[in-house]
């Protein structure tokens, strides 16, 4: 049915590198830490983007920022994120970056983040694109590696310019585009549009990339087919689910849907995912961390609110093996992962 789509989407190129896989994990303050981007690497995704590091280097010596800016042994091409509003800061944060082993530096234009679009950061650049175009020419200069950039379809509904940004951003030197199909004004509402998308691909040179509500391997097909894009990436989609990603290259590699992870494989990904946690926090914010991204993995069962409410009132690593062993029992987990 769409086998060819595989064949025609796994030759996505980022400068010198060829992905692995057409879908990319979306960078996301506070999810994509090494532990999540190690696991949806094991699941497919041909690359995987560091939360947001700020470009103010003097602040980088935070725990925050730290573990943020950690690659460890994670599988290359390595793309790390910065998000800032001033260009000669933004090319000393690339070039740090790229000094600490970053394969690929990726531009924040498509945070819609109250708090990060009062710093004139994030999706508000998008109202002034002589600053951008400012912004990618510095990081670009700075940098002997590819730079990447992420949009949103502009800043509201009247003023929709990722038209002219992709222009701005091709002519800089930017080697491919990620466009979330949402405005800054939109931040999660609603759905996500995907003409713009497919106004981009059709006008650029570059690999444009969509984003935005891809939960399923349908999804990803149909987005693929109405945009034209070359490649998807995939964020809070994968949220509970990092199997998503291969589940979608099966899909449009065979044309068939491949089966969901067993309860018994599933209990084995969200032990793993929450002892790697752990490791990399420690015990007292490690378990903390752990919290959010169970509450992912129990998202899909119905029946989960009161073991989901226990897990989140346990204090050591311990109680919460113990209650996830617990969990992994009960006839609404078996059922929801059958």
């Amino acid at each position: 049915m769409n086998a060819w789509l595989f064949a025609e989407f796994t030759m996505t190129r980022i400068g010198q590198y060829t992905l692995p896989s057409p879908l990319i994990l979306a960078p996301m303050a506070g999810i994509t830490d090494l532990p999540f981007r190690k696991l949806c690497r094991r699941f497919g995704a041909g690359l995987a983007v560091s939360e947001m590091i700020t470009s103010d280097i003097d602040l980088w010596h935070s725990r925050k920022s730290q573990q943020r800016l950690t690659m460890g042994d994670e599988p290359g091409p390595i793309s790390v994120q910065i998000a800032g509003s001033e260009p000669e800061q933004m090319a000393q944060a690339a070039a740090a970056n790229a000094a600490r082993g970053a394969d690929i530096i990726d531009i924040n234009m498509g945070c819609p983040a109250k708090k990060v679009c009062k710093k004139a950061a994030g999706s508000s650049l998008l109202r002034d694109e002589g600053l951008v175009q400012d912004i990618l020419q510095a990081v670009i200069s700075a940098v002997n590696v590819p730079v990447t950039l992420k949009i949103r379809t502009g800043w509201d509904s009247e003023n929709r310019n990722a038209l002219r940004i992709a222009d701005i951003a091709q002519q800089a030197g930017i080697q491919a585009l990620a466009i979330h199909g949402r405005t800054r004004a939109d931040r999660f509402n609603g759905c996500a549009e995907y003409d713009t998308i497919a106004q981009v691909v059709k006008h650029a040179d570059i690999p444009v990339f969509a984003n935005g509500d891809i939960t399923t391997p349908d999804k990803a097909l149909q987005v693929l087919q109405t945009t034209g894009a070359a490649g998807l990436l995939i964020g809070r989609g994968a949220q509970g689910q990092p199997w998503l990603f291969q589940q979608i290259n099966h899909f449009l590699q065979h044309g068939e849907h491949l089966l969901p992870p067993s309860a018994a494989e599933r209990a084995s990904i969200i032990l793993d995912h929450v002892g790697a946690i752990h490791d990399f926090y420690g015990e007292h914010l490690g378990v903390r961390i752990a919290r959010k991204h169970v509450g992912w993995y129990m998202q899909f069962d119905p029946q989960s609110s009161k073991a989901r409410a226990a897990f989140n009132r346990v204090e050591t690593p311990a109680e919460q093996f113990q209650l996830l062993q617990h969990y992994f029992n009960t006839p609404s987990f078996q059922k929801e992962a059958a």
